[in-house]
């Protein structure tokens, strides 16, 4: 048998840890990540990240990280780790599409073609800033809804919501497709902002016999209000468990039974482009939630949890919009893997307005693409018995437990929020989120890195008024770049295109990322060179290699300083003697300093987000 310290990879090839640590180590230091004298075993550390959760996650799996580690089961079995079924129906999950856009005769147009081009259900949100509850039998007149699955979403009046489409059901007097749903969520409206007047009980009750009388189920957990708000993929664990809990108590207290009450319960999560903790947090999510479910009497066959993930709204950017595609491919991948009973992936141009034709086809052929040609479906939980995955289900599994814990003791996820201490931790994680996107130690590409000032985004048609405001990843960048600067900063090239090429781009991108345009000296051999370019812009930024701010730096801003320049950058840290305002290296909080440059090209302030402040509460 193997030691524990071996790292078994193919047929006999088998390599110690310290071989691996060895080679590691010494790409490492070539590229200045792991110092000389730093032992070789520090690749694991230097390589390891770290969640919001402050869970560590491996560089590389081993078979120690899962000797305490649970047995996950097998799929179709409790605890459900590994999937809520055996198998996917057909080798492939739901293809749920989202609609939203109030007039009716549009929203049926394109409903009827995303269902006859690959979707499988329907979600639907209501209400005064979507789709009006009378409008349903427009919006569905040419849907069998007995075969595919209707899901409603109706934030400020749920249950006036769900009579309607009760309503409608009995008029069609056909039996629902398995899987329609109510949508009824009185807790999620609530933290996002809303509110029907009726007490939670009522919605509750009266929701949950409605949808018992017709055979289909009548709540979504909709943990992703607690994703909007800032929360980590723990909390929105937690969040989750609480609300299933609290709707678990009302229900019982009504006279149904745990395992009724079960069949009645849907949850929603948020899929983002961190593929590795996405497949982690619906594994864990089913995990706890049998758990749950257990410790509620509930019996085995009833614990599987179904669940909807969706691609994050708040990971998705308005400029370069294009990218989204690529958050939600990734998104999409990892909700498949693992174990999403449902995947709506929105349209890349859901920051910018309504959906047009061309962005909800992309979105429903995600799936269909990752279904079809690239069969991920096709077997249940792929990413089971990987280590590092393994490890980091047990991990969220846990700090999701305790998350729940720390609503129960409030009372449970109602006096949670009344107290604040639920809105609380989300928002802390939301400004340590930001507090990294400032930093660029989480980078948006296309907002705050490799940004396009000369973009022109697609025009859609805007949200109704009323429609939820959401704080995007980045947001502050994003409130700069709707503010551009008409002044450029000067960029003092030194030396050849070859020896300045690096740090023109590093710098040039980081500013274009607070709207702000470069002119550049190009290739220079001295001060000379770079005053005969320079335009009398009051930011000059130094931009070239180490050798030539050593060699020439400090004349240049002395210079510079005499022909007009009135705040000097260095790109990169600092030089001894030569005498910058400031300097923009990697690691740099790229928000104040861009700030400071706005300030200084005497750019207003941008509404909405205070110099040095990342918006994450607003």
């Amino acid at each position: 048998m193997r030691s524990m310290s071996e790292l078994s990879l193919s047929g006999d090839a088998t390599f110690s840890r310290e071989a691996w640590e060895k080679s590691a180590a010494a790409v490492l230091r070539k590229s200045g990540r792991l110092k000389e004298d730093q032992p070789d075993a520090a690749v694991w550390e230097a390589l390891a990240t770290r969640t919001l959760d402050d869970i560590e996650v491996t560089p590389l799996g081993t078979p120690e990280l899962v000797a305490d580690v649970a047995d996950p089961g097998l799929p179709g079995q409790a605890p459900y780790v590994r999937g809520a079924q055996a198998r996917r129906p057909d080798g492939a999950w739901d293809v749920r599409v989202l609609h939203e856009d109030p007039d009716a005769n549009r929203t049926a147009e394109a409903l009827l073609t995303d269902l006859e081009n690959g979707a499988t259900s329907v979600w639907l949100r209501l209400g005064p800033e979507a789709i009006h509850p009378a409008a349903l039998a427009t919006v569905l007149d040419r849907v069998f809804v007995d075969l595919a699955p209707v899901v409603i979403e109706a934030r400020a009046d749920g249950l006036g919501a769900a009579d309607a489409f009760c309503r409608y059901l009995d008029e069609r007097a056909v039996t629902p497709a398995p899987g329609t749903n109510l949508g009824l969520d009185p807790v999620g409206a609530s933290l996002r902002g809303y509110g029907s007047g009726l007490h939670v009980e009522t919605v509750v009750v009266e929701g949950a016999r409605k949808a018992a009388e017709r055979g289909i189920a009548a709540f979504v957990v909709d943990a992703t209000a607690a994703h909007d708000g800032g929360a980590s993929d723990a909390q929105e664990i937690g969040y989750a468990l609480a609300v299933g809990a609290a709707y678990l108590r009302i229900l019982a207290g009504a006279g149904f039974a745990v395992d009724e009450a079960l069949a009645l319960i849907e949850f929603r999560f948020a899929a983002t482009d961190e593929q590795f903790t996405t497949i982690a947090k619906l594994r864990a999510a089913r995990r706890t939630w049998n758990r749950l479910a257990e410790l509620s009497g509930a019996a085995e066959v009833s614990r599987g949890q179904v669940q909807h993930a969706v691609t994050s709204r708040v990971m998705l950017s308005k400029y370069d919009p294009w990218v989204n595609m690529l958050r939600t491919t990734v998104a999409a991948f990892a909700a498949g893997v693992g174990g999403a009973s449902a995947v709506t992936v929105l349209p890349f141009d859901a920051p910018l307005g309504l959906p047009d034709g061309f962005s909800r086809r992309i979105a429903r052929n995600t799936s269909s693409l990752l279904i079809a040609e690239s069969h991920v479906a096709a077997v249940t939980d792929p990413a089971g018995g990987a280590y590092a995955v393994e490890r980091l289900t047990d991990d969220l599994a846990r700090a999701a437990w305790d998350e729940l814990g720390r609503i129960e003791a409030s009372g449970g996820v109602r006096e949670a929020l009344e107290d604040g201490s639920l809105t609380a931790r989300h928002r802390a994680v939301g400004r340590e989120r930001e507090a990294q996107i400032a930093r660029r130690e989480r980078p948006l590409t296309g907002l705050s890195e490799f940004p396009n000032l000369r973009e022109v985004l697609p025009e859609r048609v805007p949200y109704p008024e009323g429609a939820e405001p959401l704080q995007r990843y980045g947001a502050a960048f994003e409130a700069l770049r709707d503010n551009p600067v008409p002044t450029p900063v000067f960029l003092a090239t030194m030396g050849p295109v070859s020896a300045h090429t690096a740090r023109v781009t590093f710098i040039a991108n980081l500013l274009a990322a607070g709207g702000i345009e470069t002119v550049a000296a190009g290739p220079t051999g001295g001060v000379e060179d770079v005053l005969a370019a320079y335009d009398g812009a009051p930011v000059v930024c130094l931009a070239g290699p180490d050798s030539a701010y050593a060699a020439w730096g400090a004349d240049l801003v002395a210079a510079l300083r005499e022909a007009g320049a009135r705040w000097v950058i260095l790109a990169g840290k600092p030089v001894d003697g030569v005498d910058v305002d400031t300097t923009a290296a990697r690691g740099v909080d790229a928000l104040t300093f861009l700030h400071e440059t706005r300030g200084r090209l005497g750019a207003g302030s941008v509404a909405g987000v205070a110099e040095g402040e990342n918006g994450a509460d607003a």
